[in-house]
């Protein structure tokens, strides 16, 4: 399908990585082969996804969708079986998928807000991604998806490694990596930020984008307290992530501890990560700033 449109956001990361710029070659193959087996008519692609080709669609019978290609990489793998396996509960209907083509067709959100940008305050967007997040963990179909222990085993050699390399002690975080992953567990989105949860209209709320995992259900909130607006630009930001650890393990029926030492040591891990893929030194130490702040929330 000539003229189809590759977003810059998608073209500037995909595109540097190894094999990305063949994949984005192949996008109007792609879209055409997905467009003639789901008898769709598209509409220009959304320009906010890093890691993925998605545009609203309809299909023949009228019924509004999103198709979403996605570049090949571990963390989207997983996606289709896990949005199965939740029936729509806290995250949009997968209506078909095409495994080897990465390719899936989803129910539109409508609105389609994000979080990120929906009126209110903080405790107010909190309040609605908890709901989110409850419907979520409610659901105990068996999915084969990543064990948490094991990518956060990853992880945290990972980080030794780095740490090593730059004479930063990073022990206490390496290891709430290894112990705070639970064996079994729930599926959790992996991913649950605000830029990720959607108005779906009469007040629900719907998450895209999983990166699923099946362990502990406190690893899904670090993002949203960082993210519903910045903490750290607050007088006290050790204050505002206390009260929103607070407000979050209670109406999730979580230790308001391991929450807390969840954003210690994924804020650790982000540090180091941005240090490695962006070559950002000067960022990731401001990271590793906030890491401390976290550290004195834990505890």
């Amino acid at each position: 399908m000539p003229g189809v449109v590759v977003p810059a956001i998608l073209r500037d990361g995909v595109g540097r990585t190894r094999g990305g710029a063949e994949w984005i070659d192949r996008l109007p193959t792609l879209v055409a082969d997905a467009t003639r087996r789901w008898g769709l008519r598209l509409g220009p692609p959304f320009t906010d996804g890093a890691a993925s080709w998605c545009a609203p669609a309809t299909r023949v019978d009228g019924r509004p969708v999103v198709l979403k290609l996605s570049f090949p990489h571990d963390e989207a793998r997983h996606e289709g079986a896990a949005l199965r396996a939740w029936h729509g509960h806290g995250v949009p209907q997968l209506l078909a998928a095409h495994e080897e083509d990465w390719a899936l067709l989803l129910e539109r959100i409508d609105p389609g807000t994000p979080l990120s940008r929906a009126p209110g305050s903080p405790r107010e967007r909190l309040t609605a991604a908890a709901d989110v997040a409850r419907s979520l963990w409610s659901v105990g179909d068996e999915v084969e998806v990543p064990a948490m222990a094991d990518v956060c085993a990853g992880w945290a050699d990972l980080l030794e490694d780095r740490g090593s390399r730059r004479r930063i002690d990073v022990a206490d975080a390496a290891d709430l990596l290894r112990t705070l992953p639970t064996s079994t567990g729930v599926l959790v989105h992996g991913d649950l930020n605000p830029g990720n949860i959607l108005a779906a209209g009469g007040g629900r709320w719907l998450a895209i984008d999983p990166k699923p995992m099946r362990g502990d259900r406190a690893y899904d909130l670090w993002p949203l307290l960082e993210q519903v607006d910045d903490p750290f630009e607050h007088p006290d930001p050790e204050v505002v992530l206390r009260d929103r650890v607070v407000l979050l393990a209670g109406l999730l029926d979580l230790d308001p501890g391991r929450v807390a030492a969840w954003g210690f040591a994924r804020c650790t891990e982000s540090a180091f990560s941005v240090w490695d893929r962006l070559g950002d030194e000067a960022g990731a130490r401001a990271v590793l700033g906030q890491a401390a702040v976290w550290a004195r929330v834990a505890g």
